[in-house]
């Protein structure tokens, strides 16, 4: 008698193995399907039948990425009502860029597939963004301003994870997110 191997969910599995690779090495460059295998301590060749290629692994672990982002801003702020509001928000961005170094890199460092969760991901980020705006700055043009304040929010996340501003005391880096948000938004 033949007994076949049969993993569950091996997709979820493979994704989930991935973030915690991301999460305990901080970096996207060296993720393979072999180490994701082997975390997932599945053959090398099993990853191939979902994920053609790294890729669409990196692909399907960015969408997750997403929506976890997305959850982090609603908590941060749930009910945003003013532009004061928005200075929370961009901290909880960079807090999960700083928090979750590798999964951020490899949401926005990795060139972007066409994965469908990914797309749909990034799409709910955006709405978010974009209606946070709306809300929060009736006055402004909710796209552009959306765009120009993600824009800088995220400069200031990889400015911290590069080095190039001090990351070391999470008080100083809300002092330096909020400080900026307000300048550029001129709050206050």
């Amino acid at each position: 008698m033949t007994t076949t191997y049969h993993h569950g969910d091996l997709p979820g599995t493979l994704v989930n193995a991935a973030v915690e690779i991301l999460d305990e090495e901080g970096g996207a460059n060296d993720l393979s399907l072999r180490a994701v295998a082997r975390r997932a301590g599945v053959s090398t060749a099993a990853p191939y039948r979902h994920f053609p290629d790294r890729g669409a692994l990196i692909s399907a672990v960015a969408a997750v990425g997403y929506r976890e982002l997305a959850v982090a801003l609603n908590a941060a702020c749930p009910d945003p009502s003013g532009p004061e509001d928005l200075a929370a928000i961009a901290i909880a961005y960079v807090d999960f860029a700083l928090g979750r170094t590798g999964l951020f890199r490899a949401m926005f460092a990795e060139p972007c597939g066409t994965d469908p969760d990914r797309v749909e991901a990034v799409d709910m980020i955006k709405a978010y963004l974009t209606g946070l705006i709306r809300k929060t700055l009736p006055d402004a043009d909710g796209e552009d301003t959306a765009t120009a304040v993600w824009a800088l929010v995220h400069g200031l996340a990889f400015l911290h994870l590069d080095g190039k501003f001090d990351a070391t005391s999470p008080d100083e880096v809300h002092r330096r997110v909020r400080a900026t948000v307000d300048a550029a938004l001129h709050i206050n």
